[in-house]
């Protein structure tokens, strides 16, 4: 059990890492070597890694990838994804080249509202506070007057408040339900300096309003921050083609091919055990994006599932139909991203992934993320109803399994070569390498 420490935030990097040695690694130099390994030779680029985040001891690194061969919206795009789990990048690649020649991916983006809320109590009449807060409303506005200066000058700020009634829910529950429109900018920082701002203005309002009773003035605020559920925040992403450009195989026709993979998708839309998982592929493509660009993978997850769960019931984010022997298949999923502030000025590989990306805006970085998540979601499904997802799966698996054996040059060359003609599974890649070290 680690042993309760005081004042750890204090120590330098040097001690916390003596400290963590000493109580976690029994000293052992080989441990303190590998976090050391990992820090930047450039020490303005470690201070700037240190300074990220609190009590950093090293990096830890992830592949910084790229997919090239995206066509989206009659624009070719290289997209940069930064994951560590195999096959993710190939699939989207392979799925990128496949689309570039039937018209490529087409997005666009439905909606950019973004949502932040005050949640408080009121103890009184709810007629009244209707009409304090009608009386007041303008005078919340203005008290963020200084804050929203600079966002409506690139066209955002503050599109709408409303006070809600949540009591039927909660006791005396009320919350302002205020929307925000943050161009470029993801506008975490906006949004909550604005609620907080509310809702001093509220209380300091209620308490001078004179229709309120003394125990109607004490309104007490819970908490004033932004949410991460954005349905209005909104994009759209498609393939279509004609049902005979899809593949053709001695197992599967086109047509049989289109039919089972709108199978496929279908399942996903109705079986909640499936859909997790379906979401889970689709997603896969989108924080590799979000990662490499300094977006809010986190948000981004919480807000997708959330939204997959809008009608009651956990679906899949993606859609497939045939009409008059055409194949459609599309995603429609909340992205609330930025392409200015946070890590996107600081991180140099952000500003390298939206350079790679020609700088693109908010709108344009949604639109190639849904992309990046319906490429990523097409070369599963085209796996599974196929060879099955394991086969390529575990191709692309065979240099973690070989790098876990310390399988040296000679050997992967071989193995490489004998796994193009062999299954790959866990239990064959130890069985070879133990025959060849015989």
């Amino acid at each position: 059990m680690a042993p309760v420490v005081s004042g750890f935030s204090k120590l330098s990097k040097a001690d916390k890492i003596k400290w963590l040695a000493e109580h976690h690694f029994n000293n052992d130099q080989n441990a303190i070597d590998t976090l050391v390994t990992y820090w930047n030779s450039d020490n303005r680029l470690q201070q700037l890694h240190d300074e990220f985040t609190e009590n950093t001891i090293s990096n830890y690194y992830l592949p910084f990838s790229i997919a090239p061969n995206f066509l989206i919206n009659n624009t070719r795009y290289t997209l940069p994804m930064t994951i560590e789990e195999s096959s993710v990048v190939a699939a989207a690649s392979k799925a990128a080249k496949f689309w570039q020649t039937r018209g490529g991916f087409k997005a666009e983006v439905i909606s950019t509202i973004k949502v932040g809320q005050v949640h408080f109590t009121y103890t009184g009449n709810p007629a009244k506070l209707e009409a304090f807060f009608s009386n007041i409303k303008t005078k919340l506005l203005s008290s963020v007057s200084h804050m929203t200066t600079n966002m409506e000058k690139r066209g955002g700020g503050i599109v709408a408040i409303e006070l809600r009634n949540k009591t039927t829910e909660i006791d005396n529950y009320y919350q302002l339900h205020c929307t925000f429109e943050t161009v470029d900018a993801m506008g975490a920082n906006f949004i909550n300096s604005c609620l907080e701002q509310f809702a001093k203005t509220l209380q300091s309002e209620a308490k001078k309003y004179s229709d309120f009773s003394t125990a109607e003035k004490d309104i007490e605020i819970i908490m004033s921050i932004l949410s991460n559920y954005v349905p209005n925040c909104l994009v759209k992403a498609y393939v279509s083609c004609p049902i005979t450009d899809l593949p053709n195989t001695k197992e599967l026709s086109s047509e049989q091919y289109a039919e089972k993979f709108v199978r496929a998708v279908r399942i996903a839309e109705v079986e909640p055990y499936r859909a997790v998982t379906h979401n889970k592929g689709i997603m896969n493509g989108i924080d590799a994006v979000v990662l490499a660009t300094g977006n809010d993978f986190r948000a981004i997850e919480a807000g997708a599932h959330a939204y997959a769960s809008r009608n009651g019931k956990y679906s899949s984010l993606t859609h497939a139909e045939i009409k008059d022997e055409i194949f459609t298949f599309s995603i429609e999923i909340p992205l609330a991203l930025g392409t200015v502030g946070g890590l996107t000025t600081l991180h140099p590989l952000v500003k390298l992934a939206l350079q790679i990306l020609e700088r693109p805006n908010a709108k344009k970085l949604m639109q190639i993320t849904a992309v990046a998540g319906l490429a990523q979601n097409f070369a599963a499904i085209n796996s599974l109803i196929t060879t099955g997802i394991q086969q390529g799966h575990m191709k692309m698996h065979l240099m973690n399994i070989l790098n876990q054996f310390e399988a040296t040059e000679i050997e992967k060359k071989y193995l490489i070569t004998y796994f193009k003609t062999n299954p790959v599974t866990h239990s064959e890649v130890v069985a070879q390498i133990e025959k060849l070290r015989q």
